[in-house]
């Protein structure tokens, strides 16, 4: 939890998420929208922590890009286990 930043972490949710979803991005493929947020994540951490730009900004850049998508798939599966309980009358 170190490396994660959470401004970095939010605003990859939520390009992510347009990603996913927006019409005007369905030539990007699912699969590359981990990369996507990997570049974005660094690309903002650099923003944020520039001139004292170090290994760990990269770094925590990267790794708050990647821990957006897992943190969405997370989101999914829960809110779609819960909606799947309520259809089957559990």
């Amino acid at each position: 939890m170190d490396y994660v930043n959470l401004v970095t972490l939010g605003i990859c949710l939520c390009v992510g998420f347009a990603l996913k979803y927006a019409k005007l991005f369905e030539w990007l493929g699912n699969q590359y929208i981990p990369l996507a947020m990997l570049i974005l994540g660094t690309a903002i951490n650099l923003m944020i922590n520039w001139p004292d730009v170090e290994a760990q900004v990269i770094l925590g850049g990267m790794i708050s890009g990647l821990a957006s998508t897992g943190f969405y798939e997370m989101l999914r599966n829960m809110l779609q286990k819960d909606g799947k309980r309520e259809e089957k009358g559990e």
